[in-house]
């Protein structure tokens, strides 16, 4: 899946974006309130912290169990 809700935890505002495939997304300014959201601890991308589905490359480790570039650090 390419396409995940992305949810702020300060406003609630909830908005369809489409990940990318060749890198995580590590920063996201929020559209309603304007705030700049990073990933929780743990967490590669801020699609893996705050959106309905987890970025591409987590998609793809959990399918094949295959170590991916998110594991280790984000871009």
């Amino acid at each position: 899946m390419l396409q995940s809700v992305i949810t702020c935890p300060h406003c609630e505002v909830a908005k369809l974006e489409t990940m990318p495939t060749d890198a995580c997304q590590f920063f996201y300014v929020c559209t309603g309130c304007g705030t700049k959201l990073k990933p929780k601890d743990g967490d590669c991308c801020v699609f893996c912290s705050y959106g309905s589905v987890p970025c591409p490359p987590i998609q793809a480790e959990r399918e094949t169990g295959a170590a991916s570039c998110c594991t280790t650090q984000p871009l």
